[in-house]
């Protein structure tokens, strides 16, 4: 049976694109070079959700977490797992023009692997000889698995350096039992080749703004931002930076020298890092406790602000709405990639 292909209008931009009733609303965006923002494309993260102004859709599976009962009902969507049985009209302020990076297939080499922290791996990625890869600082790749399951991981090399030295830069955290990072941990070796697809994703510096901005991170949530901190730099952006680091133990703020020494050289960067488990043996002096509440406790108003959070779920679903409803952020001011596990998914 041939699928039907149906108009979907993304407002206020205007953009148009179709899709089949084979295929979610975000893979035909994506195939279309139309910019809506998402995440983990699992239905777990909630960073594609938005609202829809009329036509059908049908849902698979997703998590509960990203999309409510009580936004499905007040008419909100999730583009990575709708499927349109109609036009649709859709609103997201966030949607971005056609100069969208082009998503590639390609093979990569191991050129190094270091351990940052005792669950914490940087791998460094060679890509093929005369490739560039293009892709905005914050966005992802994905690995592409024997079996065809796939492992997204964030980008920590601003785009920049591709054209001195190309590569990638990657921040794996130890999941054990994880088919892909206890491989990574256990026999990958320097020079093995592996299969990637990129770049994905909404999670980049939004350059058309003044406003200025509060990074927050938990655990390897970092690479995106050291991504988008080493973009800043490069091209003297001079919007105020404050980033916030949260991690269990000292130890999991894995590159904290780094951004020690970023900040030396940022006059307008202010770095805050913060711990929640703390040991004796640790003789933490920093910040204690939950690193969004860090925020909370030192912005009054973050109305004037933009946020771009990254990590764990729950630190990103926490800061989401509680900036939002005790701090004035407003909602399309707030960017996120939560890092989402195969067993999250």
């Amino acid at each position: 049976m041939t699928a039907t292909a149906f108009p979907i209008t993304v407002e206020p931009s205007g953009r148009q694109f179709s899709a089949h009733d084979s295929e979610t609303i975000l893979a035909a965006a994506i195939s279309a070079g139309v910019g809506l923002p998402y995440g983990c494309k699992d239905g777990a993260c909630g960073s594609c959700k938005c609202k829809k102004l009329s036509g059908d859709v049908t849902h698979a599976n997703y998590s509960d977490n990203a999309l409510s009962s009580q936004e499905l009902a007040d008419g909100y969507v999730l583009t990575c797992r709708a499927t349109a049985h109609s036009p649709v009209v859709l609103v997201s302020k966030h949607v971005t023009d056609a100069h969208t990076p082009p998503i590639k297939k390609m093979p990569v080499r191991v050129a190094a692997l270091e351990k940052l922290s005792h669950d914490v791996m940087r791998v460094q990625l060679q890509l093929p000889a005369h490739t560039v890869l293009q892709y905005f600082a914050g966005q992802y790749i994905e690995f592409i698995l024997r079996d065809g399951s796939r492992r997204a991981y964030s980008i920590a090399t601003a785009p920049h350096v591709q054209h001195s030295a190309p590569g990638i830069e990657l921040h794996i955290r130890h999941m054990p039992g994880g088919l892909f990072t206890d491989h990574v941990f256990g026999g990958l070796k320097e020079k093995e080749i592996l299969r990637v697809e990129g770049p994905f994703g909404s999670f980049y510096l939004r350059e058309d703004s003044s406003k200025p901005l509060v990074f927050l991170a938990s655990g390897t949530g970092f690479a995106p931002l050291k991504g988008l901190l080493t973009h800043i730099q490069h091209h003297g952006i001079t919007r105020p930076v404050s980033l916030y680091w949260g991690g269990r133990r000292p130890e999991d703020l894995y590159q904290d020298d780094w951004v020690k020494a970023l900040a030396a050289a940022m006059p307008h960067l202010t770095y805050v890092p913060v711990v929640s488990d703390a040991q004796p043996q640790d003789h933490w002096t920093g910040r204690s406790g939950y690193v969004h509440q860090a925020v909370l406790d030192d912005f009054a108003d973050l109305s004037g602000h933009e946020v771009y959070a990254c990590g764990a779920p729950i630190v990103v679903d926490s800061a989401r709405s509680s900036y939002t409803s005790q701090r004035g952020l407003p909602k399309d001011a707030f960017f996120a990639d939560a890092f989402t596990s195969a067993a999250d998914k």
